[in-house]
């Protein structure tokens, strides 16, 4: 079993930067591959950013260039670093782990499949 809980969002404007978290928790946790998820207003979630337990890391076209993530494994804690933010990043942004392989392949499909473990989410807001 593994629980998730993001902390980090806010409201920027556009350019800005912002840095999320992702506490992991659960025996198991460090052996899953995680990944950002972010649901804009009125529209599907989509998938942001990935790393797997190897430190291997991808990213959507929309956002590479741009957000960068990390795994501090003894702490536990995913990180996506954002900067120039623009307007249509805004989006509730979620944490989410599972197996790697399988499934997890599919995370840039639109929407991502079901991972086995998501955070409550944190929101990100950025005016222009």
């Amino acid at each position: 079993q593994v629980q998730l809980e993001e902390s980090g969002g806010g409201s920027v404007e556009d350019g800005g930067s912002l840095r999320l978290s992702c506490v992991a928790s659960g025996a198991s946790a460090p052996n899953y591959c995680m990944g950002w998820f972010r649901q804009p207003p009125g529209k599907e979630r989509e998938g942001v950013a990935a790393i797997d337990i190897t430190g291997m890391t991808s990213y959507a076209d929309s956002v590479k260039g741009r957000f960068s993530v990390h795994r501090n494994s003894a702490k536990n804690t995913l990180y996506l670093y954002m900067r120039y933010l623009k307007p249509e990043d805004t989006a509730m942004y979620y944490c989410a782990a599972d197996l790697c392989g399988g499934n997890w392949n599919r995370y840039l499909e639109t929407p991502p499949p079901d991972f086995g473990y998501w955070g409550q989410g944190t929101q990100v807001t950025v005016s222009s």
